[in-house]
């Protein structure tokens, strides 16, 4: 039940959105203009434009009314949409303690997942895990967050993708099998006909250009630290390396908002937000789990899900995936020798 809620994942026209929306929109209640609700969700003004943006075009109608002179307002339909998820959380939170103890001891019970944003892991959860039981709740936060997680055994299964890391700090040889999910394009996010004619981070350091970044801990801002590093070129010459936001979408949103010129991130993302994208690398994204979870009902029927076509169903409508071996299990010695 806890997977449903609209922290985890507040849905429009069948997109899932960033999870800190519904948050800003509460805080915009409390506070009469856009810069002050932003601070007090500790995100950047720019940031909060561009989910109200994207939240605004996936639901069809604005969600927030900025008035000259005074400040920001919610619409009618935003405050709409706060009012049903206050009616939702009032009628699933007495369920939701029930429906755990009925779980606890069950071998049927859902997984529950942390991973390193993407958006096909978010969609592919909330149209078919989760609807199927086979997931019970998904959070999204970094890569070695996530792992940390799963190896205190706080979850049971963590997403990851992080090239050349030491993986086994987390997923332990005989204890851990790691899964195929699929493997993706990652590269430059930036406006439609790449005005600036950005093709690399190099590009981005030397013309200046308006950058916005993934916060530490996530596997995409270490690759950008890896890259940056290999072209010897110096962080602190990426105009806004230090400007992070927390998702794939996120950032695309930044960019489609025009609060930067560029970013880094995987190519569905970019190609939501009508983004042009400079493909810079594959990546394998993994699956962490115990290997005694993996005979699990719910653990097995994943993995069928994830190599038949539930995946690739849903994948169809995501640019820069590769479904081949999804699903597949190896062991961590094999995928990270």
């Amino acid at each position: 039940m806890a997977g449903l809620t609209a922290d985890v994942m507040w849905r429009a026209g069948g997109r899932g959105l960033d999870p800190r929306l519904l948050g800003l929109l509460h805080a915009l209640q409390r506070n009469a203009t856009l810069k002050a609700a932003a601070e007090e969700q500790k995100i950047s003004y720019r940031a909060a434009w561009g989910l109200l943006l994207e939240a605004g075009e996936l639901a069809g109608a604005p969600l927030v009314e900025l008035q000259r002179g005074r400040g920001a307002r919610l619409t009618r339909f935003g405050a709409q949409l706060l009012r049903s998820d206050e009616q939702l959380r009032h009628a699933f939170d007495p369920l939701k303690s029930r429906f755990e103890v009925k779980h606890a001891g069950s071998a049927a019970r859902p997984l529950r997942i942390a991973a390193s944003h993407d958006p096909l892991l978010a969609d592919f959860c909330e149209r078919f895990a989760m609807p199927a039981s086979l997931v019970e709740e998904v959070t999204f936060r970094g890569s070695e967050d996530s792992l940390a997680l799963f190896s205190r055994g706080a979850v049971e299964v963590a997403g990851f993708h992080l090239d050349g890391f030491d993986i086994r700090r987390f997923a332990r040889p005989g204890r851990d099998v790691l899964v195929r999910f699929a493997a993706r394009e990652q590269g430059l996010m930036v406006p439609h006909g790449n005005p600036k004619r950005l093709s690399s981070l190099g590009d981005v350091a030397k013309s200046h250009a308006r950058f916005v970044n993934r916060q530490r801990g996530s596997g995409t801002r270490r690759l950008v630290d890896r890259l940056l590093q290999e072209a010897g070129i110096a962080p602190e010459s990426i105009r806004g390396y230090g400007t992070e936001e927390y998702t794939h979408r996120a950032v695309a949103a930044t960019v489609a908002a025009g609060g930067a010129d560029a970013a880094f991130g995987v190519h569905a993302a970019a190609a939501e937000l009508g983004l042009d994208f400079v493909p810079v690398l594959r990546e394998r994204y993994w699956l962490a789990i115990r290997e005694r979870t993996l005979a699990t009902p719910a653990a097995q029927r994943l993995l069928e899900a994830l190599s038949g076509k539930p995946l690739a169903r849903i994948g169809r409508g995501f640019a820069g995936y590769d479904f081949d071996g999804a699903g597949s299990v190896v062991s961590v010695e094999e995928a990270f020798p």
